[in-house]
């Protein structure tokens, strides 16, 4: 009897802890979501940049560096969808334009997310920073508001749990705001409870630091955002040393996104103007994660990634970076909310020791939708039909293996107004004669100009990167090819082999519809 007890310890101590260690192969996994930060405000994507970005430029050369990353949407919240569940957004209901800080939940809880999919793979998992993805808000009690998209600011009871929020799409632990840093209500909600209750009411109106009025909490301080987020962040990865699980940490930071508010310590370091300066303190922050990761001793089996959401916004004040010689689309047309390549073409590295040779680069054409199957892919979980559809894995590029054809077979681009684009290859095919966002030709403002222009718009990104010459008329075939491909990816629900899925209702007046018919 005694030798079967001795004999079932020793294979419990052996299986457990040949189980822990099972376990710690599967790296941590950090991602870093920048918010507006153009791909000519990084050093390492911009011989011409006149940011310094040291510590980013550095997880470069560490790291891989991904020349062609562009994001699911020109605009935040559609973004974010796409990066949490590796589906587009405008499968979604989300068609059009982004949430607001009183937006009721996008995703339903019935979807797989990153985050549920890695909790039930064994990760711990955590959510700190901006989420812009709709949560619902409590109402008071004597609310009868029946708005199925938000909620009258003046209806919400803070002193109640917020639901369908992040802690319930897997993230164990979860800590921000609900829109961008402009939008009320500024209040922190940290696992799903408001951490404080709004008592007075905050509005700026400065050019670079405004913020829209609402109410605001004690304990939220907008200059202090940014900061708050990064030392939360890095006390996590403390922490989570205590255990014996590997952690994914979604860290969307809400900077250089207006409220454009750098701290004291950084205010001119730049010599460009507060947007460079708030930039600059990014950078220098993201030096102190990465230096967090390095002393917890777990740098070698970190996979952190770095990227922005879309490109950068007008409200960086294009005129005045110009005239110091700074361009944060660098060579690209347009930014933020365009269709065009400055609206969703952004920095992206890849660091993991374990696994990326360092200084590498990579030219293959990937979205941020991507992130779900990487992830699935690290932790040996096959996607279910309905899960990750417009999704690739990532892990063959950071194996340097050699592929026989391309990653992804084509991308899709969306713009604020809702406008699409195709990607296969060097070339592009635009859905609609403007910019679909806030660049010239802007829908409805440049009307004039627009009406002249042929409906769809045709380039070679290998030849004219600047999307300069529309080749339209002349590659008709082209577009035939790109248009039936487009349509493919949309009525099957999904844009990588499987079976075909469904969109989200579509009983909406969807701005590119007609293109079907063309």
């Amino acid at each position: 009897m005694k030798k079967h007890i001795v004999t079932t310890a020793l294979l419990f101590l052996f299986f457990g802890w040949h189980s822990d260690i099972k376990a710690q192969a599967k790296p941590n996994i950090i991602y870093i979501l920048a918010d507006d930060l153009g791909i000519g405000d990084v050093t390492t994507f911009n011989k011409n940049c006149k940011i310094a970005t040291p510590n980013i430029d550095k997880l470069a050369a560490e790291g891989m560096k991904f020349t062609d990353a562009h994001t699911s949407s020109a605009v935040c919240s559609p973004t974010r969808y796409g990066i949490l569940t590796g589906r587009y957004n405008w499968r979604s209901r989300l068609k059009q334009g982004v949430l607001s800080g009183t937006s009721k939940a996008l995703i339903p809880n019935s979807r797989s997310t990153v985050a549920s999919m890695l909790k039930n793979n064994g990760y711990m998992t955590a959510y700190i920073g901006k989420w812009h993805l709709g949560w619902d808000w409590a109402k008071k009690e004597s609310s009868s508001e029946q708005n199925l998209k938000s909620i009258n600011i003046e209806n919400i009871d803070f002193s109640k749990p917020v639901t369908n929020n992040p802690n319930d799409l897997g993230f164990t632990y979860s800590y921000g705001f609900s829109g961008s840093l402009d939008m009320a209500p500024y209040v922190y909600v940290e696992n799903r409870m408001a951490t404080q209750m709004p008592n007075s009411i905050s509005e700026n109106t400065d050019k670079y630091a405004w913020w829209r009025k609402g109410p605001i909490a004690s304990d939220f301080v907008h200059e202090e955002a940014t900061p708050n987020f990064f030392k939360r962040a890095i006390q996590y990865i403390v922490d989570s040393q205590k255990e014996k699980r590997p952690f994914f940490m979604y860290l969307p930071i809400p900077s250089p996104h207006t409220p454009i508010v750098p701290t004291k310590q950084w205010q001119g370091k730049s010599g460009l103007n507060p947007y460079g300066d708030f930039v600059m303190m990014i950078d220098d922050y993201i030096g102190q994660l990465l230096k967090a990761v390095s002393d917890a001793g777990i740098e070698k089996n970190t996979l952190i990634i770095f990227t922005s959401d879309n490109g950068c916004s007008p409200s960086a004040n294009y005129e005045v970076l110009a005239q110091k010689g700074h361009n944060p689309s660098s060579i690209y047309r347009g930014h933020k909310a365009d269709i065009f390549e400055g609206g969703h073409r952004v920095p992206f590295i890849a660091k993991w020791p374990n696994k990326i040779k360092k200084g590498s680069v990579s030219n293959e054409t990937i979205c941020t939708t991507d992130f779900m199957a990487t992830c699935a892919d690290i932790v040996n979980y096959p996607l279910k039909a309905d899960e990750g559809e417009d999704s690739y894995s990532l892990v063959p590029l950071f194996e340097n293996k050699k592929l026989n054809k391309p990653l992804r077979e084509a991308t899709i681009h969306h713009s604020i107004n809702g406008s699409f684009a195709i990607r296969k290859g060097d070339w592009k095919l635009i859905m609609c004669p403007d910019s679909g966002g806030w660049s010239y030709p802007k829908p409805e403002r440049d009307q004039k100009i627009i009406n002249t222009l042929p409906p769809i718009q045709l380039y070679n990104l290998k030849e004219d990167p600047s999307e300069t010459t529309n080749l339209q008329a002349s590659h008709t075939e082209k577009v035939k090819e790109l248009k039936s491909l487009l349509i493919k990816y949309i009525n099957n629900g999904r844009s990588t082999p499987g079976i075909p899925q469904k969109n989200d209702s579509i009983d909406f007046n969807w701005s590119q519809i007609d293109f079907i018919q063309q």
